[in-house]
């Protein structure tokens, strides 16, 4: 009984809600890119270069807040390089983001060896600290889960209100959307179909910078070679597993977050009866088992991945 003890704590959650936020970020940004029709597979190393951008700009002066937009702006240029390669020049979409992401790791890592060159442990920064909204937070149970997180974790959450509502409800949303399914019957309403799916990579890439920024920024102080860890790639999966759906978006990280923070707890209840990599495993095995299960039935995005000429029917 122990271990389902751990799923009815109030801590638990705090934990899960905080280790999915980097992937309600990531998971966002992807989204958007897909839903104007571009698979973006620089996610990796556009979060990564955002970690380390939001955290250099602290570490030379700047505010958190400082650090946040120079994050999204890196992101979002890292975004605009995908786009071209992608949208402009219709090059393949799995080539040119692998790219995106092997040149935005590098160039991370190339910019903290260049800044802090005698540097053997990174410097640390104050971080965002956790809210502590008063009335809201003394809420029994959601107070302490969702009000006394950082800053950041309340904007990613925003974020997916704001991506939903703007998809289904904006003109521009809907634009976004249908060149991701028939951007031949958009080009013929007299919309820049290119213009429109830049755009989206651009938001996207500049969005899934603030996942990195706050591993950087919130949950750590410092930046770390690898910290990033695959999430970007997880991501990936849990926008298939959303049907490119901004709230089952933030379910699914959710989901992948307590499965995470279980694993941590799990290990603490077993102890060193089983060895540390089994657990590391699980919220890995238990996300495709999610995702196999719930995405058998996704509706993709039609033009997803399929380049597009101006003036083609």
């Amino acid at each position: 009984m122990e271990i389902f003890d751990i799923l009815v704590t109030v801590s638990f959650w705090v934990a899960a809600l905080r280790i999915a936020t980097p992937l309600i970020f990531g998971v966002t940004g992807a989204l958007l890119c897909e839903r104007a029709g571009v698979l973006n597979l620089g996610i990796e190393g556009i979060m990564t270069v955002g970690a380390m951008t939001g955290w250099i700009t602290v570490h030379l002066g700047g505010s958190l807040w400082g650090g946040v937009v120079a994050a999204m702006a890196m992101g979002a240029l890292c975004g605009l390089v995908l786009a071209v390669l992608t949208v402009k020049l219709g090059l393949s979409q799995h080539v040119s983001g692998l790219g995106v992401t092997m040149l935005a790791t590098s160039a991370s890592y190339f910019t903290y060896r260049v800044v802090l060159p005698n540097a053997n442990t990174p410097p640390r920064i104050q971080p965002f600290e956790p809210l502590n909204i008063p009335g809201l937070s003394d809420l029994p149970v959601i107070g302490p889960i969702l009000f006394q997180q950082t800053a950041l974790t309340l904007l990613a959450i925003a974020l997916v209100a704001l991506t939903a509502c703007f998809l289904a409800r904006t003109p521009l949303g809907l634009a976004v959307r249908a060149v991701g399914e028939n951007p031949a019957a958009v080009e013929a309403q007299g919309l820049d179909v290119h213009r429109l799916r830049m755009g989206a990579v651009v938001a996207g890439s500049a969005v899934m910078a603030l996942g990195g920024a706050f591993l950087t920024m919130s949950a750590f102080n410092a930046f770390f070679f690898e910290m990033v860890a695959g999430r970007g790639w997880i991501c990936i999966a849990l926008t298939v597993f959303a049907s490119w759906r901004p709230g089952k978006a933030l379910i699914g990280a959710i989901l992948f977050g307590a499965f995470d923070a279980f694993q941590v707890r799990l290990q603490q209840v077993v102890g060193g009866a089983v060895p540390g990599q089994v657990f590391l495993m699980i919220p890995y095995l238990l996300s495709i088992v999610a995702l196999v299960v719930w995405s058998r039935k996704a509706s993709y995005p039609k033009a997803l991945m399929v380049p597009y000429i101006k003036g083609q029917r």
